[in-house]
């Protein structure tokens, strides 16, 4: 008989944590978090999200082994900016047995009606730099660390619940070429003289620790009409500088101004994805040496984050972006990147891979249900 458990203690959290250690111990493509930041985004005093989410968690049971986990969010600023009363599922996993599926979800959604909301959406972290989707397509591929990966029957187990698709992204691996660099730099000579922008690039971390916080409040703008976007409070915004600006390559980011403010930029970052399996989750006393090497010497870019502010959309803007991008990769002998998910309805952004040699290969989708 399977139980559930809800996750309290410390105790509880890491248990949580460890379950998909033991689930995809064998699997080759999945890439494992660090788990003192896992612990940290289910903590309350770590984890400024908190303040307007309401959370929690639990655990399924098969005797005295865990068989699955999953747990429930309720971002109050989104609510408020849909109209819509939105319980969120996420960091659900669980063995093929459909008893335990069942008797997690039923668990987080009596819990989501109970405090008043009308329909269940996910997979969905606290904001949208969490985990988001599930993954539906592409499961022999590696995926980046701001990406995820799941089991093949998690989708089986979704739709037989109830819960249909809300919304896809669509990754992409994009070959870089002479051809495409090229004319990429031809069509940002263009932009720049077209609009004046003026381009910022780095070659130090000091030199761009001070745009951190110009950086998210661009993103804020940017992102601010996007499903599942909230805004990111201060103290979120210098949660996610210290934990992503200390280890970004600042050769790899680029800042768009106009008129001397802040108006587009781009963070590619080299892909961590294999130094994350061999830390295993840990940084030491080994995993931070991975990571360090992967970041000294990579071989694939993930396009971490992109941002135009709405009045720039059409500027071209991300043209200068993606060919200050492209330019740095190829000096440095780095010809593969990594998108991360896009919405598959935005055409202006998928277009713009049409320039390059690339695939469409990871799909992920986030489900609703009416409860």
């Amino acid at each position: 008989m399977f139980t559930v458990k809800e996750v309290i203690t410390k105790k509880d959290i890491k248990k949580f944590v460890g379950f998909p250690f033991r689930l995809y111990k064998d699997d080759k493509f999945w890439v494992p978090p660090l788990k003192s930041d896992e612990v940290k985004q289910l903590t309350p005093e770590t984890n400024p999200a908190y303040e307007f989410c309401n959370a929690k968690f639990w655990t399924a049971w098969d005797g005295h082994k865990c068989v699955g986990r999953i747990g429930g969010i309720i971002n109050s600023i989104y609510n408020e900016k849909t109209g819509e009363k939105l319980g969120r599922i996420t960091r659900c996993e669980f063995i093929d047995n459909k008893e335990v599926s069942s008797l997690l979800f039923g668990t987080v959604e009596k819990w989501l009606k109970e405090e008043g909301m009308t329909v269940a959406h996910g997979p969905l972290g606290f904001s949208n730099l969490d985990n988001q989707g599930l993954l539906i397509e592409g499961f022999d591929y590696l995926p980046s660390v701001a990406s995820v990966y799941h089991k093949p029957y998690y989708q089986i187990h979704f739709e037989d619940l109830g819960y249909s698709k809300e919304n896809d992204w669509v990754e992409f691996r994009l070959t870089l070429g002479e051809q495409a660099l090229k004319k990429g730099i031809r069509g940002a000579q263009i932009v720049k003289r077209r609009y004046g922008f003026e381009v910022l690039s780095f070659s130090t971390t000091d030199e761009l620790r001070p745009y951190s916080r110009l950086i998210f409040e661009v993103l804020n703008d940017a992102f601010a009409d996007l499903p599942y976007v909230s805004s990111f409070s201060d103290k979120m915004i210098d949660l996610y500088s210290k934990k992503y600006f200390k280890i970004l390559n600042p050769k790899f980011v680029t800042i768009i101004k106009k008129d001397g403010n802040l108006a587009a930029f781009v963070i590619g970052m080299p892909s961590l994805s294999e130094a994350m399996q061999k830390a295993n989750g840990n940084l030491f006393p080994l995993g931070f040496y991975y990571i360090l090497q992967a970041l000294k010497k990579p071989k694939v870019i993930d396009l971490l984050l992109t941002a135009v502010l709405p009045e720039f959309h059409t500027s071209g803007a991300a043209v200068i972006l993606f060919a200050e991008l492209q330019q740095e990769m190829m000096s440095q002998g780095i010809n593969q990147m990594e998108t991360t998910g896009i919405f598959e309805t935005n055409h202006n952004v998928i277009s713009n891979w049409k320039n390059y040699e690339h695939i469409q290969h990871k799909r992920r989708r986030a489900y609703r249900k009416n409860l």
